[in-house]
């Protein structure tokens, strides 16, 4: 659970928060209007997140690639008509 606090403490309250962030391990939301603002993480929380999110990418660019590499149906023609003989033009393999 995240420690909050509204911007108007935090700006007053700085280097304390950033202490709480790094030494004590805590994340710190910054709010306004009691709407969340702002984060503070540390450093090693912030590139986990990162790595976790080009880990995410990749593996959607793998999924989305592998679709555009998979065998034609059977009966695909008459499913989708033009579309699919389009293809077959382009890709005489199938």
């Amino acid at each position: 659970m995240a420690y909050e606090i509204p911007v108007t403490q935090a700006r007053a309250e700085l280097a304390e928060l950033i202490n709480r962030v790094v030494y004590g391990g805590e994340r710190v939301v910054v709010t306004r209007h009691g709407k969340p603002l702002v984060a503070f993480v540390s450093a090693a929380d912030l590139e986990r997140l990162e790595d976790e999110e080009a880990a995410e990418r990749e593996q959607v660019i793998s999924s989305v690639s592998s679709i555009g590499s998979s065998p034609s149906a059977p009966g695909e023609r008459h499913r989708f008509g033009i579309a699919a003989e389009h293809r077959r033009q382009r890709d005489p393999g199938n």
